[in-house]
């Protein structure tokens, strides 16, 4: 699901939007993250994303 919007997820994982949303928002603050850039910059620096799929 890289790089799909909120509602594709939703509609993949037959959930509401807002579900996906909560879920996503729940994450961030776990993590103590602000938003997407700060969870983009996690993924780079602890190497999680694979190039080959770029």
């Amino acid at each position: 699901m890289r790089g799909s919007s909120l509602t594709d997820i939703a509609d993949e994982l037959c959930l509401s939007i807002k579900t996906v949303s909560t879920h996503k928002s729940h994450i961030l603050a776990k993590m103590g993250l602000a938003g997407q850039v700060d969870l983009v910059r996690y993924a780079i620096e602890h190497n999680l994303l694979d190039p080959a799929r770029e």
